[in-house]
Protein backbone atom coordinates (compact mmCIF):
# COMPACT_ATOMS: atom_id res chain seq x y z
CA UNK A 1 0.00 0.00 0.00
CA UNK A 2 1.43 3.53 -0.64
CA UNK A 3 1.72 6.40 1.43
CA UNK A 4 -1.64 8.41 -0.56
CA UNK A 5 -3.76 5.07 0.05
CA UNK A 6 -2.75 4.52 3.58
CA UNK A 7 -3.26 8.29 4.36
CA UNK A 8 -6.84 7.70 3.01
CA UNK A 9 -7.65 4.42 4.60
CA UNK A 10 -6.74 5.56 8.10
CA UNK A 11 -9.23 9.02 7.03
CA UNK A 12 -11.74 6.63 6.04
CA UNK A 13 -11.19 4.29 8.95
CA UNK A 14 -12.23 7.11 11.56
CA UNK A 15 -15.23 7.47 9.71
CA UNK A 16 -16.05 3.83 9.88
CA UNK A 17 -15.86 3.84 13.89
CA UNK A 18 -17.85 7.21 13.86
CA UNK A 19 -20.55 5.73 11.69
CA UNK A 20 -20.30 2.53 13.51
CA UNK A 21 -20.30 4.60 16.93
CA UNK A 22 -23.51 6.57 15.81
CA UNK A 23 -25.71 3.19 14.74
CA UNK A 24 -25.36 3.74 10.46
CA UNK A 25 -23.97 0.05 10.11
CA UNK A 26 -26.38 -0.44 7.43
CA UNK A 27 -26.48 2.81 5.65
CA UNK A 28 -25.23 3.13 2.43
CA UNK A 29 -22.72 5.51 3.47
CA UNK A 30 -21.14 3.15 5.95
CA UNK A 31 -20.92 0.43 3.15
CA UNK A 32 -19.24 2.40 0.86
CA UNK A 33 -16.45 3.57 3.59
CA UNK A 34 -16.41 -0.54 4.10
CA UNK A 35 -16.07 -1.61 0.09
CA UNK A 36 -13.27 1.01 0.29
CA UNK A 37 -11.26 0.01 3.41
CA UNK A 38 -11.64 -3.71 1.89
CA UNK A 39 -10.67 -2.86 -1.45
CA UNK A 40 -7.39 -1.10 -0.27
CA UNK A 41 -6.30 -4.73 1.28
CA UNK A 42 -6.29 -6.26 -2.18
CA UNK A 43 -2.33 -6.37 -2.07
CA UNK A 44 -1.89 -6.72 1.56
CA UNK A 45 -0.50 -10.27 2.44
CA UNK A 46 2.68 -11.20 4.25
CA UNK A 47 3.87 -12.14 7.75
CA UNK A 48 4.30 -10.01 10.90
CA UNK A 49 6.47 -11.31 14.06
CA UNK A 50 5.40 -9.46 17.36
CA UNK A 51 5.85 -9.87 20.81
CA UNK A 52 3.62 -9.13 23.10
CA UNK A 53 5.18 -7.94 26.62
CA UNK A 54 2.50 -6.13 29.60
CA UNK A 55 0.56 -4.61 27.47
CA UNK A 56 3.14 -3.10 24.76
CA UNK A 57 3.23 -5.09 21.19
CA UNK A 58 6.87 -4.53 19.61
CA UNK A 59 6.89 -5.30 16.02
CA UNK A 60 9.93 -7.85 15.38
CA UNK A 61 9.83 -8.60 11.68
CA UNK A 62 7.66 -8.37 8.91
CA UNK A 63 7.86 -9.94 5.16
CA UNK A 64 5.79 -9.47 2.47
CA UNK A 65 5.81 -10.71 -1.37
CA UNK A 66 3.81 -7.45 -2.15
CA UNK A 67 6.52 -5.01 -0.65
CA UNK A 68 7.10 -1.64 -2.11
CA UNK A 69 10.80 -1.94 0.06
CA UNK A 70 13.00 -2.17 -2.65
CA UNK A 71 16.82 -2.19 -1.01
CA UNK A 72 18.43 -1.21 -4.24
CA UNK A 73 16.04 1.62 -5.02
CA UNK A 74 16.69 3.46 -1.73
CA UNK A 75 20.60 2.73 -1.23
CA UNK A 76 22.71 6.16 -2.35
CA UNK A 77 25.95 3.14 -2.28
CA UNK A 78 24.13 1.18 -4.58
CA UNK A 79 22.89 3.24 -7.15
CA UNK A 80 25.37 5.54 -7.21
CA UNK A 81 26.04 9.20 -8.95
CA UNK A 82 23.48 10.53 -6.07
CA UNK A 83 24.68 13.38 -3.38
CA UNK A 84 22.36 14.51 -1.03
CA UNK A 85 22.64 18.28 -2.29
CA UNK A 86 20.88 16.45 -5.22
CA UNK A 87 17.77 16.73 -3.48
CA UNK A 88 17.78 20.73 -2.15
CA UNK A 89 15.94 21.68 -6.07
CA UNK A 90 13.37 18.96 -4.99
CA UNK A 91 13.13 20.65 -1.33
CA UNK A 92 12.90 23.84 -2.04
CA UNK A 93 9.83 23.13 -4.56
CA UNK A 94 7.86 21.44 -1.86
CA UNK A 95 8.38 23.95 0.40
CA UNK A 96 6.72 26.83 -1.78
CA UNK A 97 2.94 27.16 -0.85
Amino acid sequence: MDREVRRIKQELSLRFSEQVYNGYWYSPECDFVRSCIAKSQDLVEGKVQVSVLKGQVYVLGRESPQSLYNEELVSMDKQGDYEPCDASGFIRINAVR
